[in-house]
């Protein structure tokens, strides 16, 4: 199951928040297996940041790279390879990813439990031969995956980050716990939370900005930013851009892709 959730506003304030003079930054919402979406999004990035002229830029990616959508080992391959154009790269781990480590562990409990969640797609995306997956019992895949699986995309995705402090604003894959300083969040609530911090409306001392939970466009509230809308299930992806107090958002969805093929 997925969760979704509609939004409460569509108005927040845009002055009040900033980044540091100088840099702009994006931050692209749970991809989750769908390579064609983050490939025309990352297209429509380059063009904004052209257009907005030189600037130091971090790229965010605020987890859930994979599960769910059908191309998983794409989308980790693509993420990895982004430091070449976009040196300030940085990854967020997000549930699915922790549940996709533990999975890689030959534990025949956690790997059952990831391919509930979405991860049967993951699985399929590495071992690419859907027939001998077929036959395969949770044992043997338990005890083949952490062979097929790069050892780099391994390395990559376990040396993710908790939390990105940038400005006026703090990213964050599910959300924090309110109450809770921001140095003194438990990595469940960064990676898991949802309506204990989606329904709190109080100031966090920085706009949270986050993923985890799907609604139908970008939700902005007071205290927070939501990202994910979704895309594999709606076939559209988000992208928040950040630069002094402005905000912005791009999209890809599968209609720009259907017009481009």
């Amino acid at each position: 199951m997925f969760w979704k959730r509609k939004n409460k506003s569509d108005e927040t304030a845009r002055s009040s928040f900033c980044v540091p003079q100088g840099q702009r930054v994006y931050a692209i919402g749970d991809i989750h297996g769908r390579d064609d979406l983050f490939a025309e999004l990352l297209d429509q990035i380059r063009a904004d940041n052209a257009n907005r002229g030189p600037a130091k830029v971090t790229l965010i990616l605020l987890g859930d790279l994979i599960d769910r959508g059908p191309e998983s080992a794409a989308v980790v391959e693509r993420a990895m390879s982004l430091h070449h154009e976009f040196a300030d790269t940085r990854l967020l781990i997000g549930n699915h990813e922790e549940c996709f480590l533990a999975a890689l562990t030959r534990d025949v409990r956690r790997l059952r439990y990831f391919m509930r969640i979405g991860g049967d797609a993951t699985v399929r995306s590495y071992w690419k031969d859907d027939a001998s997956l077929a036959e395969a019992s949770f044992e043997e895949v338990a005890e083949r995956l952490p062979e097929i699986v790069p050892a780099e995309h391994v390395k990559f995705l376990g040396g993710g980050e908790d939390m990105i402090e940038i400005g006026d604003y703090a990213f964050v894959h599910a959300g924090i716990r309110p109450g809770v300083p921001l140095e003194k969040q438990s990595l469940a609530d960064l990676r898991w939370i949802r309506d204990e911090f989606l329904d709190d409306m109080s100031n966090h001392g920085k706009m949270i900005v986050h993923g985890h939970s799907i609604t139908e466009r970008p939700d902005e509230q007071g205290n927070r930013i939501g990202v994910d809308i979704g895309a594999f299930r709606s076939g559209s992806l988000a992208a928040l851009g950040l630069e002094g107090a402005q905000r912005w958002f791009l999209f890809a969805n599968d209609d720009q892709l259907s017009s481009a093929a």
